[in-house]
């Protein structure tokens, strides 16, 4: 019975190569839009920044369940991201964005925790 259970959960397991082959097709695809300038948003270069790499690197850590990391990545890939782009965020925002931050990856070390233990 174990031998089984084992297989089931192996077999639920998220794989690496599956979310890398998404985001290469999400890669794909977005290239293919922006090349083309299929919907009018200017030149490639500035939305396949090394910010945006960081930022899908981030989401490619948070679908393979790696939480902490992909938090972290991500929330530095959109903070650089958003000062490189002279947005202007309101001092609310700016004062609360990293204690934010930091309490979702406390979230995301306990979450996890709680994903290996099953």
């Amino acid at each position: 019975m174990k031998n089984r259970d084992q297989m089931l959960i192996k077999h639920r397991e998220y794989h690496p190569s599956i979310s890398f082959g998404l985001f290469l097709i999400v890669l794909g695809l977005a290239l293919l839009v922006a090349t083309n300038d299929m919907l009018h948003l200017g030149s490639v270069k500035e939305y396949f920044t090394w910010e945006t790499a960081m930022i899908f690197v981030g989401v490619i850590l948070l679908v393979n369940r790696r939480f902490v990391g992909g938090l972290l990545l991500s929330a530095l890939g959109a903070w650089f991201l958003i000062d490189n782009r002279d947005i202007v965020l309101s001092p609310l925002i700016r004062t609360i964005y990293w204690p934010v931050v930091i309490v979702l990856i406390g979230l995301g070390f306990i979450v996890s925790s709680l994903f290996r233990r099953k």
